[in-house]
């Protein structure tokens, strides 16, 4: 008896073209673009200018998706969003995003995960095309992080930047594309990477702007500890679920956070570096963004081929992880 399995089949990435340097960084706060790098390994990241939001950085990246896999978005049956940064609290970024791109007869919704955003909301993708009823999905991580980035604070608008990745899911065979997933959430972490301020314990008003709580607030030290570990433990139990090792994957993806996060993670694998993608130097932590984008970084380095074994990991807000394995088919 055959299974349906889904496969990735087409990918498509947008950045904003006004990139933030270290040394801009430099102007604005007390910082050295040495100490940026030593710390997190970034040298610059894509901004968003004012206005442009969530659903329009969705949008490019579907678009960019098209340019190389040409297909007719009215065949797309669901389309599941990864952010937090929506265009607005209701309705959805996926309702916004549909509506932009005219797709008729479709449903949608948003998965709010942090920076597992996009690996949330590929396994919830791939279980509706699993199901036999959905034949096309696109899943999309895409944020705005500049739109909730406090520029005075030098501990977090290191960190972040803006963008969007999309991948279109396609049934395939037994053996092919998604072969398996682990993810879990630790709310007890919901204390060290929050934003306090928008919603129901604490809507906006004068009060909550006046004390910067629409704004990222981060422990950067529990993160990083934590990361570290989870990031560790997740990969492995993926693997060791489908009975491989880190020597069984060709290439290695981690959210990109912290250079030093995805390095720490590759040598607990036995990984060595040439498998491990890297971009956070020139996008920084995009969010939900991060892994579709280092997709296309892996493909364009040659790191990433059809047949090759992927293995994507992510850590973010919540606490959320997640891992996923799967054969890379385009």
């Amino acid at each position: 008896m055959t299974t349906t399995r889904a496969k990735i089949t087409a990918l498509g990435t947008y950045v904003p073209p006004r990139v933030l340097s270290n040394a801009d960084l430099e102007k604005m706060v007390d910082t050295t673009s040495e100490w940026i790098l030593e710390r997190v390994g970034i040298r610059e990241r894509h901004i968003a200018d004012k206005g442009v939001a969530a659903s329009d950085l969705a949008v490019a990246a579907v678009k960019n998706l098209l340019e190389s896999h040409p297909f007719d978005l009215q065949e797309v049956d669901l389309i599941v969003v990864g952010t937090v940064t929506p265009d607005m609290m209701y309705p959805s970024t996926a309702c916004l995003v549909q509506h932009k791109l005219g797709i008729q007869n479709t449903w949608g919704f948003d998965v709010s995960a942090g920076c597992s955003g996009f690996v949330y909301a590929l396994n919830t993708g791939v279980k509706f095309v699993e199901s036999g009823q959905y034949k096309k999905v696109l899943v999309i991580g895409s944020d705005v992080n500049s739109s909730m980035t406090d520029y005075t604070d030098r501990a977090v608008c290191i960190i972040f930047g803006d963008g969007a990745g999309a991948v279109l899911l396609e049934p395939c065979a037994d053996g092919e594309g998604v072969i398996d997933h682990v993810a879990q959430v630790e709310g007890m972490g919901g204390q060290y990477l929050f934003m306090p301020g928008g919603g129901s314990l604490n809507p906006a008003s004068h009060e909550t702007v006046d004390q910067k709580m629409h704004y990222i607030h981060q422990d950067g030290k529990n993160v990083f500890k934590y990361a570290v570990k989870k990031m560790a433990e997740m990969t492995e139990r993926v693997l060791e679920r489908n009975k491989l090792t880190g020597k069984d994957v060709d290439c290695f993806i981690a959210h990109q956070a912290n250079r030093r996060i995805i390095t720490a993670t590759a040598d607990r694998l036995g990984m060595p570096l040439e498998k491990v993608i890297i971009n956070i130097d020139r996008f920084g932590n995009t969010t939900a963004g991060t892994i579709p984008i280092a997709m296309r970084t892996a493909i364009d380095e040659g790191k990433l081929r059809k047949g090759d074994m992927l293995l994507i990991a992510a850590v973010g807000a919540g606490f959320t992880s997640g891992a996923t394995l799967m054969r890379w088919e385009f």
